[in-house]
């Protein structure tokens, strides 16, 4: 994704934690905010999810939904959504398909050694499909919060 102009969410299929498939499209017409993270049940990740959870009515009330994206498996989404009430989709991307299309499969630095993952990130998209606003890399304290205002201030400018 590339600075400048807006570019519009990617309509490609993926499959949910409880094993349905969805489409970006299927969201059209209502905002959609797309947060990346590297793996579930993790400190940084699972506060993540806590945060956006902790907010999903107030997203909802502002006409977004919200959606999770992780190379985690569909058992590992569903564990990790139920031991911790998630109310929104995990999409479990174990081909790398959307990481890939939205590019935040990016080379990162563990204690010195060099590997392909994915880069913390948010996408806030519009009810037309148009890509809005992009966090990245993301730092988690105070994040969801953040994303809700933006989404508001979207809002009022529409």
């Amino acid at each position: 994704m590339s600075s400048g102009s807006p570019e519009t969410v990617p309509d490609i299929e993926f499959t949910l934690g409880d094993g349905s498939t969805r489409r970006f499209a299927d969201y059209a017409g209502k905002w959609l905010v797309v947060y990346f993270y590297p793996k579930d049940n993790t400190p940084g990740c699972t506060r993540e999810g806590q945060d956006f959870n902790e907010r999903l009515a107030r997203f909802r009330r502002n006409g977004a939904e919200v959606l999770g994206v992780s190379k985690d498996s569909q058992k590992t989404h569903q564990n990790f959504a139920a031991k911790h009430g998630f109310g929104f989709g995990l999409v479990a991307d174990t081909d790398q398909s959307v990481c890939e299309a939205f590019g935040v499969i990016q080379e990162k630095t563990l204690y010195g050694r060099k590997y392909m993952g994915i880069v913390r990130s948010t996408f806030l998209v519009d009810p037309d499909g148009a890509i809005r606003e992009v966090w990245q890399p993301v730092k988690v304290p105070g994040h969801a919060e953040a994303v809700l205002d933006a989404l508001k201030a979207h809002k009022k400018s529409r």
